[in-house]
């Protein structure tokens, strides 16, 4: 928990930036979510607005701010003697509001009665859209039937500038998630299991974090994208995709990509489309600036891309062109990056293009630019993920093969060759500043070719 100022001033500028609404805007924390039955939860984690805007990350509380008058109240409800037994001496609920500037309080039940009186008086009722079954339920029940789109932009437009604070702790979790990728590394050898590197690396966000910020990705089918699958066996000759990040314990999040050889020095296969990944990594970064649309950076990367694979022959013709056609979709189907903080993909809860649109943008339907996160033209504090991958998919590539997706410019039968590669992604977590943009992190983990054998032969 910040100081109790942080969350002050972040609702007064949230009254600001609704000023003209009327009514009342509802946020509602998490509950503790039975995993077989109800004393047996799953890990608790509180809801991420919550968190930013009132700090207490214990399960079942509420909050109203009346958007007129300024009044705030917290709902929550002291512990009983049968809690205390359980779980021993906890603060009221009046000290917990009191340490981020809340006055009122009063018990959770009272939430339903403050909602149906605002309902009654024909006021309106403000909300965010829930993500957890029971804050839809518990939406539904005060007879909240949809998001207000105008606290929604009011919080995305708060959230996507990071205050000094929230840098600090990104970094911190940085910090933490170059720590966790290098032990993936070091546990790369052939012969070991996926899972023994998992639970190797996982120790380090366990131990020093809330967490892992989203479940590890490590695979040698780097070409499914979020394969959770550990089951296989370390072997040379394959390409290992670790894609995993740590929670810190005030919940913001890194989110790292790395690629490595199995065997501990890339193929030329290999080195040639690494190479290209990696090229376009650093283009990203190099072009990421205040002003600048995070989708004209995606489409820079497509293009980079489309010439390397090109100077190897799998592709071919006018590269504006192809870029244009979307013709990059086949080879990297996600989008360039997305927003970071206290989500690993921030604020996606309240509606992806919310947040990663700007409102005079819209969403593409090509595979691969349609997928892209975040497209805003960025500013100053907005924390963004730089991750471009090439992946061969044998199921799309015969795909746009049978339906001539590529207009005749994808050579399909040098393609085959690949159909066993599986994929790279590289990934870093970027904060854009007054000038340009920098890194997330005291360290970066190994990315050119060269320095990734390097250390894989130290380990």
């Amino acid at each position: 928990m910040f100081d109790c100022n942080v969350y002050v001033r972040r609702r007064r500028e949230l009254l600001k930036r609704l000023q003209g609404e009327t009514g009342i805007a509802v946020f509602i924390g998490n509950v503790d979510a039975p995993a077989q039955y109800r004393d047996n939860c799953y890990k608790w984690r509180q809801n991420s607005t919550w968190l930013y805007y009132f700090g207490i990350d214990e399960p079942r509380f509420a909050a109203v701010i009346d958007l007129e008058s300024g009044e705030e109240t917290v709902f929550a409800d002291d512990f009983t003697i049968d809690d205390i037994i359980w779980m021993g001496p906890m603060p009221s609920v009046a000290s917990l509001a009191e340490r981020v500037g809340v006055i009122r309080t009063a018990p959770y039940a009272k939430l339903d009665w403050a909602v149906s009186q605002a309902i009654i008086q024909g006021r309106k009722v403000h909300a965010l859209p829930a993500a957890r079954y029971y804050n839809t339920m518990k939406q539904q029940g005060l007879g909240i039937d949809k998001p207000s789109e105008a606290l929604i932009r009011a919080v995305v437009s708060m959230r996507l500038v990071k205050e000094d604070i929230e840098i600090a702790e990104i970094d911190h979790a940085c910090d933490l998630g170059y720590e966790m990728h290098t032990r993936a590394r070091q546990g790369i050898k052939p012969g070991v299991i996926e899972q023994e590197i998992v639970g190797n690396m996982e120790s380090v966000a366990n131990c020093k974090g809330w967490g892992i910020s989203f479940p590890t990705i490590l695979t040698q089918h780097g070409e499914i994208f979020h394969c959770h699958s550990h089951e296989n066996t370390v072997t040379p000759g394959r390409l290992m995709v670790v894609d995993a990040g740590v929670e810190s314990k005030t919940h913001y999040a890194s989110d790292f990509t790395r690629t490595y050889p199995t065997g501990g020095r890339f193929t030329q296969q290999q080195r040639e489309i690494y190479e290209i990944v990696y090229r376009c990594n650093e283009l990203a970064f190099s072009i990421t600036r205040p002003g600048t649309a995070y989708r004209d950076v995606h489409l820079a990367v497509a293009r980079q891309m489309l010439e390397g694979l090109k100077d190897l022959g799998l592709v071919h013709g006018d590269l504006d062109a192809m870029v244009t056609d979307g013709i990059a979709g086949l080879f990297m189907p996600h989008g360039l990056g997305h927003n970071m903080g206290l989500d690993v993909h921030d604020m996606e809860d309240l509606g992806e293009d919310y947040v990663g649109y700007d409102p005079d943008q819209q969403r593409a339907r090509q595979l691969g630019l349609g997928s892209l996160r975040m497209a805003r033209r960025l500013v100053p504090g907005n924390v963004i993920t730089d991750e471009p991958g090439i992946y061969f998919i044998p199921a799309l590539i015969e795909q746009w093969k049978s339906e001539r997706k590529d207009g005749g410019r994808v050579n399909y039968d040098k393609l085959r060759s690949y159909y066993d590669f599986g994929g790279i992604r590289l990934e870093d977590d970027v904060l854009v500043t007054e000038t340009g943009a920098r890194r997330l992190g005291g360290r970066r983990l190994p990315i050119a070719p060269d320095e990734v054998e390097e250390a894989m032969a130290k380990e």
